[in-house]
Formats: structure tokens, sequence, C-alpha cells
């Protein structure tokens, strides 16, 4: 019955030792979110800063893997070169020794001060309202369940029986090459090296008889095997991504691969040595493994830095090119499945793809105008390539964005994340109006029917409104700038005046004869498309205040916020031109009609039912 409770023990403790980890990660992911994602903007070609870029990362989501699977998607989305890749590869490495030394305190006298940060961690998430400490005390409390994990697994192998045992089996197992394996099957069992790490470093503390469950010279080869057995998570994640996606993985197996060899070779021959000179570096046998996995990755990178061209050279030659046009098919250009392990890293690609959805819907926009101005219809192939393209990113986003939600994130990520899925269905509405225009353009070409040089010059007019409300839109979406609000709702308001107008313009040539039924048909739909376009545009701007878009939403949220600020300068003592000079005051918006997220689907719904 104890051997059984030790046993049950062990896994419990590898179990809580994994929550604990999963609970740090988490909780610093969250506190560090816009950190990463500035630190993931400062990619260069330098490669020393790569490297210093990998580490971090790895410390911050405690993971070396979930840091390479998340470089696999920026090469998978061509964010990022091979060489790029291959030095936060390297960095990343070296990160992941730091949990390593974390849990090697288990074999000092604080460890147990060390656990009671799970107690101190759940108080700040319970008790705290404010977000920060909430995530702060979350990461705290895995670091204390971490160490709680550890101190069951020692006990476990306090037990007498079982540390005979596993000592008696550790002794037959005598083959260097049988340890590596060992570290490596377990580490792809895990998908963890920290874990692997994690259990090596508790079986190396001295149990009965004053000896360790694995000695020291069998740990090393252990501790080498577990830096190969990590990379089965970033192969598995290359899975069904591009080329140089499956390149990077390559190259992660051949950095530790080679480390893994030139270490065997020197630690088999000069074995003795190693262990005296660990031994003098520590008397803690697991501070001492926990070192050999730092110097490890310390001077493997060292070695292969020089080495980096090469390394990408023979990737190349190990994993082919595809032939075929495989960049023409349909793709996502910036999200991906191995960014949701970071979720502040994720909602930051969801921006860049919503962006270059907006760019393409605009391309678009522009292609199809131009067609209806001059009647040429030779983009129409490419309009209808890149229509296919947006409705594409379209379901991929939605799908995308419902995943993303069901994670850990910000309160400020939920609600960006909420509002996106309007301002996705908005730009697929626009590259819709686009696909109708080049429609339109082909049926008056066929028809032999031509607008008059003033109806040229209205819709050209208009168009222009329209067009320069997109940027603006794109502009406010992007920086958040709420301060541009108020001009952008005028920009509206104008467009809708110009179609009234048009449309007695039209009305007035019509009477007059200047011009036929057939064109004035085509034109009023041409117009009222544009209007239409401009309140999908009004929804996106809006939407960094509204999740639908609504300005009356955005107005009131706006109104609201200036004047709890106003109360609370007021009582700080600040002036309201002290107040003016921190951030701009928003007037009061005009809610122009037809701008509400409803309205414009609703208009959208019933064009598509007519004719272009």
């Amino acid at each position: 019955m104890d051997v059984l409770l030790s046993i049950l023990s062990l896994i419990s403790g590898l179990g809580v030792l994994m929550i604990g980890m999963k609970m740090l990660s988490e909780g610093l992911e969250r506190s560090a979110g816009k950190g990463m994602r500035k630190l993931f903007g400062k990619i260069s070609n330098n490669r020393f800063a790569g490297i210093g870029v990998g580490a971090v990362a790895t410390i911050l989501v405690n993971s070396s893997s979930a840091t390479t699977v998340m470089v696999i998607g920026f090469v998978n989305a061509g964010l990022m070169t091979l060489f790029q890749a291959t030095s936060i590869i390297m960095g990343a490495n070296i990160g992941t020794t730091f949990t390593g030394v974390i849990i090697a305190l288990s074999g000092f006298s604080i460890s147990s001060y060390m656990a009671l940060l799970a107690f101190v961690g759940i108080i700040m998430m319970m008790f705290f309202k404010n977000d920060t400490v909430k995530k702060v005390g979350s990461a705290i409390a895995g670091l204390g369940l971490m160490f709680v994990g550890l101190a069951m697994m020692g006990e476990a192998f306090s037990n007498p029986t079982i540390a005979s045992a596993m000592q008696n089996v550790l002794k037959t197992i005598s083959f260097p090459l049988l340890f590596i394996l060992i570290g490596m099957v377990c580490t792809a069992l895990f998908q963890s090296s920290a874990a692997m790490t994690a259990l090596v470093v508790t079986m190396a503390a001295p149990v009965a008889g004053g000896a360790p469950i694995i000695p020291m010279e069998s740990a090393l080869f252990v501790i080498l095997g577990t830096n190969i057995g990590t990379c089965v998570t970033a192969l598995i994640a290359s899975i069904g991504a591009s080329t140089n996606a499956k390149r990077t993985a390559v190259i992660h197996l051949l950095f530790n691969a080679i480390g893994t060899i030139v270490f065997t070779v020197f630690i088999w021959i000069f074995k003795s040595e190693v262990v005296w000179l660990f031994g003098k570096m520590s008397k803690n046998t697991q501070m001492q493994v926990a070192l050999f996995h730092v110097i490890f990755n310390v001077l493997t990178t060292a070695m292969l830095v020089p080495f980096i061209s090469p390394l990408t050279k023979f990737a190349s030659l190990v994993v082919r090119d595809k032939r075929g046009g495989e960049d023409e098919a349909p793709r996502m250009y910036y999200i991906d499945d191995r960014f949701l392990q970071t979720p502040p890293i994720a909602v930051a690609q969801v921006k860049r793809e919503v962006d270059h959805m907006g760019e393409m819907a605009k391309k678009n926009l522009k292609r199809a105008m131009t067609a209806v101005l001059t009647q040429d219809l030779s983009a129409r192939d490419k309009v209808l390539r890149d229509e296919q393209r947006i409705n594409f990113v379209n379901k991929g986003m939605t799908k995308y964005l419902i995943k993303l939600s069901s994670l850990s994130l910000t309160r400020a990520d939920e609600k960006f994340i909420g509002s996106l899925h309007h301002v996705v269905s908005d730009i697929e509405r626009i590259a819709d109006h686009a696909e109708n225009f080049t429609e339109t353009a082909a049926a008056m070409r066929d028809s032999e029917c031509v607008f008059s040089q003033i109806a040229l010059d209205e819709l050209e007019d208009m168009y222009d409104k329209v067009m320069a409300m997109f940027d603006e839109a794109m502009f406010i979406f992007e920086n958040n700038a709420v301060g541009k609000l108020n001009d952008f709702a005028s920009r509206e308001n104008e467009v809708d005046m110009t179609k009234r107008i048009l449309g007695n313009n039209h009305i007035q040539r019509l009477n007059a004869g200047e011009c036929t039924v057939e064109s004035g048909t085509y034109f009023y739909s041409l117009i009222s498309a544009l209007e239409r376009i401009a309140d999908h545009l009004t929804n996106i701007a809006f939407s960094i205040k509204s999740p639908s878009g609504s300005q009356r939403e955005a107005m009131e949220k706006i109104a609201e916020e200036q004047k709890r600020r106003t109360h609370e300068r007021k009582h700080s003592g600040k002036s309201l031109q002290s107040q003016a000079a921190d951030e701009p005051i928003i007037e009061d918006i005009p809610v122009a009609s037809g701008v509400f997220a409803e309205s414009a689907a609703a208009d959208d719904g019933a064009e598509n039912g007519g004719a272009a």
C-alpha cells in the first residue's frame, strides 16, 4: 500500500507541477502581453538581437516549445525569415533553462517557503479587483504550485522501496545512449522539456542512504535527450505548414542534435572530470543538473551562431521547395493556429490580418470603380480572384475569432475580439460591392450603355470621398484614434448628402432627356452602393468604441468616459485646461441615418436581391 501511495504521489506531483507551469505561463503572458507584442515587433536580422528575443519570449511563456511553435507560425505566415527564426530558436533554448534553475531551488531549504506562494497567489486572485494584480497573482500561484508538485514527487521518491527499485533499474542501464533515448521519449510524451527536467532534478536529490535515484553521470545524458525530445512538438506543428515553416522545425532539430552529439562524445570520454567539475560548481546535485542544462544550451548557441547561414542552407536542401502555384491559392496571411498557444501574439496577428483584409478590399474597390468609369474590364479576373481570397479570409477569421475568444484574454483584448466579428463582416461586404461594380461595368459594356461626362464626374467625386473615408476608417481602426471619430462622422454625413444631391441631379437629367432610363438605373445603383460602403466604413471606424459599430453607442461611451475623467480630475485638483492638454475632448458626434450595422446589412441584403 505504501508503494502504491508513493506511485500515486509521484504521478499527482507531476500533474500539479505541470498545472503550476501552465498557470505561471498564462499569468506571465497576460501580464506581459503588450511587452511580448513589442518584443516580436523588434525582430531584425541581427542574430544576437534574435537570440535575446527568443530567450526573453521563452521566459515569458515558460516554454521553449511554445516559442518555437510560435516562430514556425511567423515563418508560415511569411513574417519571419529562416535566418531570423534560427537565431530566435537558439535564444529559446537558452531561455528554457531558466525554468530548470527555478526547479533546482527545490533542493534548498527555501522550497517550503516557495510553495507558500501558491496561497499568496490565490489570495491575490480572489480578493483584489485590479486585473493586473489578478494576472500577477495567477503567475505567483503557478510558481507556488510548481514547488508543491516538486515536494510531492520528492516525497514519493523518499519511499525506500521505490528508491531502491529505481536505483537498481537505472544501474542496469549503464549505456549512455539509452539514457539519451529515455530523455527523448519521455520529453516527447510530456511535450515539455521543462517537465522532464523537473523529474530528473527531483531524482538527482539524495534519498535513502544519501545516494540519489539517478547518478549525476546518468542525469547528464538524460538532459541531453530532453533537448532532442523537445523538437517533436515543433516537428508536429510544422505538419501541413509552408516549406519554410518545415525548414524551421528541421533547423530546431539540427541545432539540438548537433549540440547533443558534441556533448555526448565529450562527456563519454571525460565523464569523471565533468562530474567533478559540476561538483565544484555546487554541492547541491539538483543545482548541478540545472547548471549543466544552462551550460549545454549556452555553449551550443555560442558554437553554432557563426553557422546560422549554413544551417538554413542545409535545411533548404533537406526540405525542397514545392512545385506549383501554392502561393496563388487562397490562404490566411497573418494568423495561424500555432499562435493560439500565446494569446497576446494571436490578438496582434488578428489585427494585422484584418488590416490586410481591408487593404485587399480597398484595392479591389479601386479596380472595380476604374472598370465602371472607363469600361475597361482587364482587371476583372483580379477582382474575382481577390474576392475569393477575401471570402476565404472572412470565413477563416470567423473560426479563428471563436477559438481565440475561448482563451484566457485581458478585458481589453476580449472587447477587441468581440468587435472584430462585425468589422470582418463589413470589410467582406465592401468587397462584395466591388464585385458588383465589375458586373455593372460588364453589363453596361454588353448593352453599349454609357454615362454622360457630367455623370462620370459626379461618380468620381463621390467615389473619391468614399476612398478618403476608407483610408481614415482603417487609420482609426489600426491606431484606436478616438479623437478622429467626430471628423469621420462629418465625412459620412457629407457622403449621404452627396448621394441625395446626385440622385436629384440624375432625375433632372432624366427629365431633360440628357440620359436614358437604363443608364440612370445603373447610375442610381452605383451611388447607392457607394453610400452603403460609407456606412460599412463608419461601422469599422466606430468599432473601436462600439462592438457593433454604432455611432450612438460609441458617442454615449465617449461621453461617459469624458464625464468620469472630468470628475476624477476635478476631485484631484486638475483644471479643465490641463485635461485638454492631456487628451483631446470629443465633441458631440452627429448620428446620421443608416449608419448602424443593422441598417447597412439590411440595405446590402436588399441590394443583393436586385440588380447590381
